[in-house]
């Protein structure tokens, strides 16, 4: 591993990060324009100590997991994360699809600049790549797993536990919309092995799956009108919005609720409860859009 020129590199890229771009306060005693070496850490997901020995050229090598988080945090565009890769002799991600996708910078940037309503960024596999504080609150985090237990639509259907997001009444409304969303992903991706293989465990896995995929309703969901049950507010109704990536591997959704209805005055509420009530929620499985 370089382990000078990586050290280099995330200096450089730190420097350049205002604390506005990420949602952070300046301060009055900031002493640089860039971020402290430990608000990188926190916004990576890393240890402070862990992310210090990366700048001084030491510490162990890089996970990719690592890598990836760091690219977001940092605001890397494509060339600048494959350096970063490269410097820590790790492959580049071959593809954009996956988990461990780097966040399109555009999305990144809008999601950076919506600090009063709850959103994330997906895939079109809906696994969660990056989510707000409000996001978090509202349908909990991503689980800590790879592979298609990755994404919501694969353990909608195979993990019960996960549906608690939304009312029992509304399952099936949501059942038929992944089911459709994911077949125009299927049609736009081609002969992608991730989703052929996805689709076919489903079909062996979930009854209900293999009949709505049967029907060959195709849409990509848009908008949509959803109850999210939530374990302090109870029922919050609120609109989903979703913008798409120009190649549409990802997805920016945001949830909304009209001024003055009672789905805005829980999200007030929300942004005053925050995470403090969701560590049993994580615990269970709950989520996610």
């Amino acid at each position: 591993m370089k382990h000078a020129e990586l050290a280099a590199f995330l200096r450089s890229r730190r420097d350049r990060i205002r604390p506005s771009d990420v949602g952070l306060p300046a301060g009055p005693r900031r002493r640089v324009p860039g971020l402290r070496r430990e608000e990188v850490a926190q916004l990576a997901g890393l240890s402070a100590d862990y992310y210090t020995e990366l700048e001084r050229g030491r510490g162990a090598q890089p996970s990719a997991q690592v890598l990836a988080a760091l690219a977001r945090t940092l605001r890397l565009d494509g060339d600048a994360r494959d350096h970063l890769f490269h410097l820590a002799e790790r492959p580049v991600p071959p593809t954009a699809h996956g988990p461990a996708a780097h966040v399109q910078p555009g999305l990144l940037a809008l999601l950076d600049r919506l600090t009063t309503t709850p959103a994330q960024v997906i895939t079109d596999l809906h696994e969660v790549l990056v989510q707000n504080p409000l996001a978090a609150a509202l349908v909990g985090r991503p689980p800590v797993t790879r592979g298609r237990e990755a994404s919501f639509v694969h353990r909608w259907f195979t993990d019960p536990g996960t549906r608690t997001v939304y009312p029992a009444e509304d399952h099936p409304h949501h059942s038929r919309v992944f089911v459709a969303d994911l077949q125009a992903v299927a049609a736009r991706r081609g002969r992608d092995t991730e989703v052929k293989r996805m689709v076919d465990d489903l079909r062996n896995r979930s009854q209900e799956f293999t009949a709505l995929w049967d029907t060959h309703d195709v849409a990509l969901r848009r908008t949509d009108h959803k109850r999210i049950a939530h374990p302090a507010l109870g029922v919050i109704e609120l609109d989903c919005h979703s913008l798409f990536s120009e190649d549409g591997c990802q997805r920016l959704l945001w949830f909304t609720a009209p001024p003055g209805t009672e789905g805005a005055g829980k999200l007030e509420l929300l942004s005053v409860i925050g995470t403090q009530d969701m560590a049993d929620a994580d615990e269970s499985g709950r989520l996610r859009a």
